[in-house]
């Protein structure tokens, strides 16, 4: 892989990186534009595991013909031993959803620290199947659930069986054979916390990792058990499906509301992930030097993204013409940069900045930092944070609400006296238990609204500060916090914030037109999520681990190059 980027640590001290600035990066639209790239979770997670040769092997497969049983998994990482255990039960066809409220699915799983003996499976058996209704203890580190694509799974099993490989462009369709519906980790219904995770279990002891690397077991199982089921359909006929073919399956996922609120209420964790993306960024843009050899590894780069998107189907025609759009100028910026002795990578950044859509803008960063992973992978380990938001009673007034100024005049500068500009709020269902939008003025539950709007509370908190400053009655925090107990969270959080660079997210919550899926997919790229499929403005499918290496290649040579998965050729299934 191409890399000579220089050593960033020489300079750093008298000559700080320059970061592009928040105005720019947490443009919400932007945000739901945002790449998979190399400090993504899954990508840092699967490093791991092939770097370090993690050992992955079925301790017990006990599956019917029907492919419903129980399988368990040991993995054995550099840190510790850990257990996969998988439930797959039937479902009527009818109860197969994607929604958070259902209470019954194709698979249900979870990780588990250590070996488990039979005590413990029982506990497991009676608990993992109910999800949310059940309660398992703190060994389990994450509890997931899926369902089987009701396109794919069937036309896969019955291929198999028939003795022929499933075809490409069938699978490019949908891309998976399984979907997860929930991945709860983080110390929910009895689970490890965090903090024991990031302590005890050091494999896992980056942002999401636990979770990442159940969706790639899940992944495991879904082909696994493919070719069991058609192996005992057909045993005369049947064949294993390829490993080409299998890389190129994923496992899927769908994301709704829920996701959006982690965004708002985590803002010093999104302001690390951001901060060490644009780090990221700025020391390939300051320190790569633009040699032969990268120029024509970015222009195959170029290619292959341009042809990944080719190969999405999604319903979405949103999408599909934003697709459309990113092809060609993705070509544009192939023949540009083909046609010139690029001096440094800056030159290229800066005429994307000019000539082509903030989502072709970033998906030309994501691949520039696939050149130097000698300038960003160390940054992996600076993805965690402890979050606190503290308020300061002792400072004054005055320069609380400068700082409101400073850092906050994007909120300021909405004008909330326009009826579209307050014409929704966020509420969590009581009979659906997931984040909703409510129109104001017209549906009931505004009273029980969700603390989302951060631009709104500004607005509130610093036109009250402004009148307590005029009247003099109140020169500290302390003395307005007491008067207006309601307004501390937004105290804490303004006074917070300053050390976070890209903490808040710069647009309106409240919005008519706000669209919900750019905090949807802002999160799914750092998770490493590709294959955006929108259902709609607030919910999204979509595919994770498509291209990446399984369990069996483990061991063999690893060139980290899966990101933006294309279809497998003809040559590539030959040779495995």
């Amino acid at each position: 892989m191409p890399g000579r980027g220089k050593t960033p640590a020489h300079d750093q001290a008298t000559t700080p990186l320059q970061l592009r600035p928040a105005s720019t990066v947490l443009d919400l639209e932007r945000l739901g534009s945002l790449h998979p790239y190399r400090l993504s979770f899954m990508r840092i997670l699967l490093r791991h595991v092939m770097n370090e040769r993690w050992q992955i092997h079925c301790k017990t497969w006990d599956l019917d013909a029907e492919g419903y049983g129980t399988a368990i998994y040991t993995i054995d990482a550099p840190h510790g031993r850990f257990s996969f255990v998988v439930f797959a039960d039937y479902l009527e066809p009818a109860r197969r959803s994607d929604r958070v409220i259902a209470d019954q699915w194709d698979m249900t799983v979870t990780l588990c620290a250590g070996d488990v003996d039979d005590e413990q499976m029982q506990m497991l058996r009676a608990n993992v199947p109910l999800q949310e209704a059940g309660r398992v203890d703190a060994r389990c580190i994450v509890l997931s659930r899926a369902n089987k694509s009701s396109r794919n799974f069937d036309y896969v099993i019955g291929e198999l069986a028939a003795g022929r490989q499933p075809a490409l462009e069938t699978i490019a369709r949908i891309g998976y054979l399984y979907r997860t519906t929930a991945v709860y980790g983080s110390g929910k219904f009895g689970m490890a916390d965090w903090l024991k995770v990031r302590s005890t279990h050091p494999d896992f002891a980056r942002p999401f990792a636990a979770e990442m690397f159940t969706c790639y077991m899940i992944r495991e199982f879904s082909l696994a058990q493919a070719d069991h089921i058609a192996h005992a359909r057909a045993p005369g006929t049947a064949v294993k499906m390829d490993a080409a073919i299998k890389r190129y399956f994923g496992i899927g996922n769908a994301t709704g509301l829920g996701m959006a609120p982690f965004l708002i209420n985590h803002p010093q964790l999104i302001s690390r992930w951001v901060e060490v993306r644009e780090t990221a960024l700025a020391r390939v843009i300051r320190y790569g030097s633009p040699t032969a050899e990268n120029r024509g590894y970015l222009q195959c780069l170029l290619q292959k993204a341009s042809l990944h998107l080719r190969q999405i189907a999604t319903d979405n025609e949103l999408q599909n013409k934003c697709n459309a759009t990113v092809i060609g100028e993705l070509d544009d910026i192939h023949d540009w940069a083909g046609s010139r002795e690029l001096l440094d990578w800056a030159e290229l950044v800066e005429h994307a900045s000019q000539c082509v859509s903030p989502e072709t803008q970033e998906l030309i960063n994501s691949l520039l930092m696939e050149l130097y992973p000698e300038l960003t992978d160390e940054l992996e380990d600076a993805l965690c944070v402890d979050e606190s938001l503290e308020l300061m009673p002792g400072q004054s007034l005055a320069d609380t609400k400068a700082l409101i100024e400073n850092h906050y005049d994007w909120a300021l500068d909405i004008d909330f006296s326009e009826p579209h500009c307050r014409d929704v709020f966020w509420y969590r269902s009581m009979e659906k238990s997931e984040p909703r939008l409510g129109q104001r003025g017209v549906d009931p539950g505004e009273d029980k609204a969700m603390p989302l709007a951060v631009a709104y509370d500004v607005r509130q908190c610093y036109d009250l500060i402004c009148a307590s400053i005029e009247a003099g009655a109140c020169q500290s925090v302390a003395e307005f916090a007491i008067r207006f107990p309601e307004l501390r969270s937004t105290l804490r959080r303004v006074q917070s914030l300053t050390q976070s660079a890209y903490g808040d997210i710069r647009t309106n919550l409240l919005d008519a037109d706000v669209l919900p899926i750019h905090l949807l997919r802002c999160k799914l790229s750092f998770f490493g999520v590709s294959k955006f499929d929108p259902k709609s403005r607030l919910w999204v499918r979509n595919t994770m681990f498509q291209g990446a290496p399984l369990a069996d290649d483990i061991g063999a040579d690893f060139a980290d190059d899966w990101y933006f998965p294309v279809m497998p050729t003809m040559q590539q299934r030959r040779l495995n």
